[in-house]
């Protein structure tokens, strides 16, 4: 089997990140960089996740809003997207945020009540923020 390396357009990247995949996020911290698989929504050109404020991820991106992800297509789609950017750090609950983290979150599950059922799950007092990037540079790698 012969495997032709390719970037891919930015619609091939729209849809490959439409998907719902894992992306690993790097933040740095001192010493070696973070490295963490989160879900994530891609929506219009920004990524978003959701972290919980009490987590590293979160002290490191409060700390130098820099970060790296890898989003990957797993064996034996050999594609890979990879997304640089400065996060910002979106607290509060409005409308348009809620809609934003219900999104991200069923995307994972096959319905909305499995969906619902996962985030009645979480312990109480989990506070999470959403973190929004919109990409400074995009690298895509297809070796299909």
């Amino acid at each position: 089997m012969t495997y032709e390396y390719r970037e891919m357009s930015a619609a091939e990247v729209d849809d490959f990140l439409s998907a719902p995949r894992y992306a690993v996020v790097g933040t740095n911290r001192r010493g070696p960089p973070q490295l963490t698989p989160v879900w994530y929504l891609w929506d219009e050109g920004t990524f978003y996740m959701s972290i919980f404020v009490d987590s590293a991820k979160y002290r490191n991106l409060a700390r130098d809003p820099r970060l790296g992800l890898c989003i990957s297509g797993d064996n034996p789609d050999a594609r890979a997207v990879m997304i640089y950017g400065v996060a910002r750090i979106i607290s509060g609950s409005d409308a348009p945020t809620e809609d934003i983290r219900w999104r991200l979150v069923r995307r994972y599950f096959n319905d909305d009540a499995e969906a619902r059922r996962w985030l009645a799950e979480l312990p109480d007092g989990a506070r999470s923020a959403l973190v929004a990037v919109t990409p400074e540079r995009v690298v895509s790698h297809d070796f299909n």
